[in-house]
């Protein structure tokens, strides 16, 4: 149990910053959508930000998880983190020459042919961020949460403080005087969307700057041998980690490319859908948190005395935690969706889908660790792959027909077709009791106060009556879970004392 007191420990450290940063970046959400950009604009810049991801995962090449790996290793505790910084330094400078030779090219492929000036930002943005990886990975492996998440919400307070001024500030100065400083770097003229991604850069390069202690710490010590040996074990990762941001992010690209229609209907229904996937922001933000905290941990952990019974109990934590975030986001959905625009409302009906399918993908984040101990990452790499390949498949036939939709139920059993053969495959590699049966229950039964809670608010269309309704549903669902497991909880000493 201390060690998955330690591990919830780190989670909430990390989850902190991250959900703290995440969740201010994420308010600027409602502000975008409620007016400042067209629906049209807002697909754009989500356009913009679904290539970003995918072009990051080969920026860093699966270094970071690679450092956590060999960072184990006493042999390599003096050479592992300067051997992986210089090769990510060198490489991104090669990479961000080569996109920026060819970024009119990668504007058509992004969906922006008519402003390729947002790759070149773009570029900018995931260069800081490729270089600040290795920093950032230096502080969770050496336990230092607090700095870690100063300078992540520091970069986010710096994004937003910047958005809004290019957004409202310096048009209502340029509005009152033509000849204001700002029009210096500032005009009115240009797609707004431009100057959110310039914010990014700013955030990046500031984040960046704020890393230069763990920067200087990098010596001009290159240890070829351990390079190749991290280089081996990372490149599967890399084709897991393309394949999964096809699965998270590329289907925004392929719903510009398949949904029939005009340049600008397809942005809107980009537009339309990607604010509405950020209603799954608890979800969302909860697994993200969880990953900071248990990547270096399950590595860490698999060094003591039966950690598969360790990996086992965080897995049941997992799930009793994401189900009831789902409760918590698809049961007052009529509440969450003031998060974003009217405008954006004939998108909530994916919300539901999408939350099951990141509750999906956040328990094949806790199966992934038997490839990973086991440095069978290739395993990973097909999974990811195969999950690609469901994405691909859905998206392509059914895009035409159902437009976002079908990217939704795409997500929905690419996640959940991955989740269930890595469930298989692991448990023939490496057992870990998990209590399946038990832990499926849990997800039928969640899905179930949903559609009852659904089907008498289609009865009773009244929001006080829906919400009160969703609010005995979810302290309903908390009780049966801590009656079911009571010896659990009894364990914790926050919950433990109120169960004895």
């Amino acid at each position: 149990m201390s060690g998955i007191k330690k591990l919830a420990g780190q989670t909430i450290w990390y989850g902190a910053s991250t959900i703290a940063a995440r969740f201010i970046n994420y308010l600027l959400t409602p502000y975008l959508t409620g007016g400042v950009l067209l629906v049209s604009s807002y697909g754009e810049m989500s356009l913009v930000y679904a290539a970003i991801p995918l072009l990051n995962v080969l920026f860093t090449y699966g270094f970071e998880t690679a450092y956590f790996r060999f960072a184990q290793r006493k042999e390599h505790e003096q050479n592992i983190y300067s051997t992986a910084a210089l090769s990510l330094m060198c490489s991104t400078i090669l990479f961000s020459i080569l996109l920026w030779t060819f970024h009119e090219s990668l504007a058509k492929f992004a969906g922006v042919p008519e402003n390729p000036l947002l790759i070149k930002l773009s570029i900018l943005v995931i260069a800081f961020d490729s270089l600040s990886t290795l920093p950032f990975a230096r502080l969770r492996q050496e336990g230092r949460p607090v700095k870690f998440a100063v300078i992540r919400i520091a970069g986010i307070l710096i994004n937003i403080g910047l958005t809004v001024f290019f957004l409202s500030y310096c048009p209502k100065l340029i509005a009152n005087d033509p000849g204001h400083w700002v029009g210096l770097f500032y005009s009115s003229t240009t797609n707004p969307v431009t100057y959110i991604v310039v914010a990014n850069v700013v955030q990046s390069a500031f984040t960046l700057l704020l890393l230069l202690k763990e920067i200087g710490e990098i010596q001009l010590k290159f240890d070829a041998k351990l390079w190749k040996e991290m280089l081996v074990y990372s490149m599967p990762l890399v084709i897991a980690g393309l394949g999964g941001m096809i699965n998270e992010t590329f289907d925004r690209i392929m719903l510009s490319w398949w949904v029939p229609g005009t340049e600008v209907f397809k942005q809107e229904q980009v537009g339309i859908y990607s604010a509405c996937y950020k209603l799954s922001i608890l979800i969302t933000l909860f697994i993200q948190a969880f990953r900071m905290g248990a990547e270096p941990f399950f590595f860490k952990q698999a060094q003591g005395d039966n950690p598969q019974r360790t990996y086992a109990r965080v897995m049941k934590f997992f799930v009793m935690t994401v189900t009831m975030m789902f409760l918590v986001v698809a049961l007052f959905l009529p509440l969450w969706r003031y998060f974003v625009g009217p405008k954006f409302w004939g998108g909530l009906v994916v919300v539901p889908i999408l939350l099951l399918a990141n509750i999906f993908l956040g328990v094949y984040y806790n199966l992934s660790i038997w490839y990973k101990l086991g440095n069978k990452t290739r395993a990973g790499a097909y999974l990811t792959l195969i999950g690609a390949l469901v994405t691909l498949i859905i998206n392509f036939v059914f895009i035409p027909r159902y437009g976002f939709m079908a990217c939704a139920w795409a997500t929905f059993f690419c996640y959940g077709t991955m989740m269930v053969l890595s469930f298989i495959w692991g448990q023939k590699e490496y057992r870990i009791p998990y209590a399946t049966k038990k832990l499926v229950a849990y997800i039928i039964i969640v899905v179930v106060l949903f559609l009852i809670h659904l089907f008498i608010s289609y009865l009773l269309p009244n929001m006080v009556i829906q919400t009160v309704l969703a609010v005995v549903l979810l302290a309903l669902y908390v009780s049966f879970l801590l009656l079911v497991e009571k010896k659990e909880f009894q364990k914790l000493p926050i919950v433990g004392k109120y169960l004895r």
